[in-house]
């Protein structure tokens, strides 16, 4: 199931953030733009390749961790960006095959490739939502039309890599605020945040290259990150930068290299 915005069209003049993230990865779905940017974006920050695999690295052990000792069911993915396998729905139903799952991006292409994000197992279902996080009211609206999610049963929002690119003149804290008062309680917040707080220069050129290159964001501290979970129940191990967030294994990475907050929480 799909839901296109009325009149939008894919635009190629400018570099993505989902398709740079995409190219961050390894992936194909972006644009000779995107991978510019991408380029230059690297060059300020190399590790930024690092970054975006251990961000989909949290997101399996975060909707694992959900699944399994929290009992969530329902998933809210914002932010989806292109298809990379394994996708959230794809790691949930490893668990719970009746798990259901709604993505939302505001880019037209990876509605293109939604076909990748529908092959859910038979007892599960799956959907996706073209909607922009800016404007929660009508994303919810187009989530709870697309009749997938349950909403008297908890529900995880995923919120990876995302909320930095919502500066604070669009109220990002409402956002979430908002997006949250929409979901019964038991539901879960994750999140990925990047941060200045190891190298603030370094992150400085990082935030101007995807500003100049039309994609705005506001790299946050710890204590502004944990603003979001703001009468939440975080889980263990709460706050931490996401490669060490109940790693499963020894790794030499640092948190400078990393630079992302993560947290997962519960609703009371």
């Amino acid at each position: 199931m799909t839901t296109r915005q009325a009149g939008r069209d894919l635009d190629t003049s400018k570099a993505h953030s989902a398709r740079m993230y995409d190219y961050f990865l390894g992936g194909k779905d972006h644009f000779e733009i995107d991978k510019e940017a991408a380029l230059v974006a690297a060059k300020a920050h190399p590790g930024l390749y690092i970054t975006a695999r251990e961000n989909r690295a949290f997101m399996h052990r975060a909707t694992h961790a959900l699944a399994q000792e929290h009992g969530i069911r329902q998933w809210l993915d914002i932010g989806t960006g292109i298809p990379t396998e394994p996708n959230l729905h794809q790691v949930a139903q490893s668990v719970v095959p009746e798990a259901r799952v709604v993505y939302a991006d505001n880019d037209p292409l990876v509605l293109k490739y939604a076909e990748r994000l529908m092959r859910s197992t038979t007892q599960g279902r799956t959907a996706y939502v073209e909607a922009d996080a800016k404007d929660p009211d009508a994303l919810m609206n187009a989530v709870q039309d697309a009749g997938v999610l349950d909403f008297d049963q908890p529900i995880a929002l995923s919120l990876n890599a995302l909320m930095h690119f919502i500066t604070d003149p669009h109220d990002p804290y409402g956002i979430v605020g908002r997006l949250l008062e929409s979901l019964p309680a038991g539901s879960a917040l994750a999140m990925t945040h990047c941060t200045p707080d190891f190298d603030p220069e370094t992150w400085n050129n990082v935030a101007e290259v995807y500003t100049k290159s039309g994609s705005p964001v506001q790299f946050r501290t710890q204590s502004d990150v944990r603003r979001f979970f703001d009468g939440l129940d975080l889980i263990e191990p709460g706050i931490i930068c996401c490669h060490r967030w109940r790693a499963t294994e020894e790794t030499t990475l640092t948190d400078a290299q990393i630079s992302l907050w993560a947290g997962v929480a519960i609703k009371r």
